[in-house]
């Protein structure tokens, strides 16, 4: 049997983040072999994996990253089962880094089949699941591109916003974060009207003649006034549209155009936890 020296295991453990009596059992497991030990501390987390396939990972980080030229943008969210875990730096320092990784991808499973530090992402979620314990899995998977892209995290981790704006105009990154910092709170279901789908503006409009029914308003006059209460849902409900929460006194666009007259929101990515 091969000796095994603190030093392997101490290796081991900054290679996969698991833990010291782990990785000393996975050496002693592989006779000392290193790349026997991380399949051995691998085929653990499929393991722990399979059985917590059923388990609600709704915990995590959601990270927003952009790259270097503000031209685009990515959010991950890295979801786990418990708080207790979302919370712990190992783990945020993890989703930073996968983050930052899936800025050169633009889709949640080319970014999973992609390297990372010799392992694909989707292998060194199933490590991590062995290594924690818990369900590890990438939830949220949102890219945007933009002529300028900013980004907003919120306090915990738990909503990451990327704003695009029309160009990248002095002033624009302290409105695509005021923006991003404007959707993270209110929650926008689309931009704007054009954004909105037609299933959801039926949808509204038949609340609407309904209320106004129980109101006993005449049956004539219920398509006007659905179509006035139309505009409040826009109002209240599509980006560019809503009230600015820094100054209610102009909305989402007026504040933009306030920054620069032709400068325009052009889309947003919204990613939340919890």
């Amino acid at each position: 049997m091969a000796k095994i020296t603190a030093a392997e295991v101490n290796k081991l453990r900054k290679t996969t983040g698991a833990g010291m009596m782990d990785c000393k059992k996975a050496l002693v497991e592989a006779d000392g072999d290193f790349e026997k030990a991380i399949e051995i501390l691998r085929k653990k987390g499929q393991k722990v994996a399979a059985k917590r396939a059923d388990r609600d990972s709704s915990e995590g980080a959601a990270i927003a990253k952009v790259n270097d030229d503000n031209t685009s943008g990515v959010i991950i969210s890295l979801n786990c089962e418990t708080d207790f875990v979302a919370k712990n730096d190992t783990f945020v320092t993890l989703a930073n880094e996968l983050a930052d990784l899936a800025l050169g991808y633009d889709s949640k499973d080319s970014f999973l089949a992609a390297d990372f530090n010799g392992m694909s992402v989707q292998d060194k979620l199933t490590e991590q699941t062995g290594v924690i314990g818990e369900k590890i899995e990438i939830g949220g998977f949102e890219k945007l591109n933009a002529p300028f892209v900013g980004s907003y995290i919120h306090a915990g981790n738990k909503i990451a916003v990327l704003t695009g704006l029309s160009a990248a105009v002095d002033g624009a990154e302290t409105a695509a974060k005021d923006v991003a910092m404007q959707a993270a709170a209110m929650n926008p279901v689309a931009l704007n009207e054009d954004g909105v789908d037609q299933s959801v503006i039926d949808k509204e409009i038949e609340i609407a003649k309904d209320q106004l029914r129980q109101e006993g308003k005449p049956e004539a006059m219920l398509d006007n006034i659905a179509k006035g209460k139309l505009k409040r849902f826009f109002k209240d409900n599509t980006l560019v549209n809503q009230d600015f929460i820094k100054d209610s006194k102009q909305s989402v666009a007026q504040y933009v155009k306030s920054v620069d007259s032709e400068l325009e929101v052009t889309g947003f990515k919204r990613v939340a936890l919890g």
